[in-house]
């Protein structure tokens, strides 16, 4: 798998989600907690891999970077 990077535009840690946007491509992908390795928060860079979900691509493996 690819990694990607990027910065989290916003998580709610109650609900569990949240979106992270690559720096690459500016594209959002969702989160959710699941996904993470690490604990995350708003403005944080990781890195993540991305895949198929039931509402498009989810950021998988999410690492603080």
């Amino acid at each position: 798998m690819v990694l990607l990077n990027g910065k989290v535009k916003f998580f709610n840690s109650t609900k569990g989600f949240g979106f992270i946007k690559d720096n690459e491509s500016a594209k959002e992908y969702f989160v959710h907690i699941t996904g993470c390795a690490d604990k995350i928060n708003e403005d944080d860079e990781v890195e993540f891999e991305l895949k198929e979900g039931l509402k498009g691509l989810n950021a998988i493996n999410v690492k603080l970077v």
